[in-house]
């Protein structure tokens, strides 16, 4: 069977003792296939290993990206292969796992389908969050699952966030905090805090309010083409918080915008062919 992709790279949650296990065999297999395996070097480190690679020497050759570990994983590495668009295959060695869908037990089968070529994919829509600061851009970044703002401090307030839908006024949300997410990511926090599960491949951006204070906020469904514009109007001595994907944090200031619109690109799940979205939502949230 000949091989449609030869240089795949290595990624895992390099504390746990499962991950390094499999990581291991997936080294000698990818070998045995004539493959040329790219591993992390923190990763390499944890598996006694002299090869490990910068971020930036993977990036230059991966043709696919194994993944081991849980969501929160496959999250970071997914930023870090932003504007790729090469097959990420996410192995569940964590706990949930809505977006590391494929088991152990079935890794290679499914990675001899991504060598050949012959894999199911699932292209996920991105966001692209960018920090405005006197109407000048400070920050800019991509995510996958969701944008949460709200307060840190020792004493629980409520936050004020003016939201705009392009040109239009959404309202001032006063609450716990605000969640702005993808379909990928509404089955995350989004839904937690109350707010609509949305199939994967819907074009949409979902605002969610975390326990806000007028009864009749409820999330909001908009087109993915909307660049939503969240302001912070808050007193000076309030700090807010906006952290991406759980995983990359900023501190804002009073008159600090954040702005989301739909990012130029994707990321490319490889998921497995008999994959049932529903099935899936039945299994995780044990919905019977």
């Amino acid at each position: 069977m000949s091989m449609h992709l030869k240089y795949v790279a290595i990624f895992a949650k390099v504390h746990d003792p499962r991950c390094q296990e499999v990581a291991t065999e997936l080294i000698s297999w990818l070998e045995r296939k004539n493959c040329v395996h790219l591993i992390e070097e923190h990763l390499a480190r944890h598996l006694l290993r002299n090869d490990g690679m910068t971020h930036e020497e993977i990036l230059s050759q991966a043709e696919m990206v194994v993944v081991l570990g849980g969501d929160g994983t496959l999250l970071s590495t997914a930023r870090l292969f932003y504007g790729k668009e090469i097959p990420i295959l996410g192995i569940n060695l964590g706990s949930l796992g809505f977006l590391t869908e494929v088991t152990v037990e079935a890794l290679y089968g499914e990675l001899e389908l991504c060598l050949t070529g012959n894999q199911r994919s699932s292209r996920r829509m991105m966001l692209e969050v960018s920090i405005l600061r006197e109407g000048k851009p400070i920050e800019k970044c991509p995510i996958l699952n969701e944008l949460v703002l709200n307060r840190t401090g020792i004493l629980a307030r409520i936050v004020n966030l003016k939201t705009r839908i392009g040109n239009h006024i959404l309202t001032n949300f006063k609450a716990d905090g605000l969640i702005v997410s993808t379909p990928t990511g509404s089955t995350g926090y989004s839904m937690s805090a109350g707010g609509p599960i949305v199939h994967p491949q819907v074009s949409c951006i979902a605002i969610t309010p975390i326990c806000p204070h007028s009864l009749t906020n409820r999330p909001v469904v908009v087109p993915d083409e909307s660049v939503i514009t969240i302001t912070v109007t808050c007193p000076h001595d309030d700090k807010v918080y906006l952290t991406l994907d759980g995983q990359v944090g900023f501190e804002l200031l009073q008159g600090d915008t954040v702005e989301v619109r739909r990012a130029p690109s994707i990321t490319n799940l490889a998921v497995p062919r008999k994959l049932d979205y529903f099935e899936v939502l039945r299994t995780k949230l044990k919905w019977g």
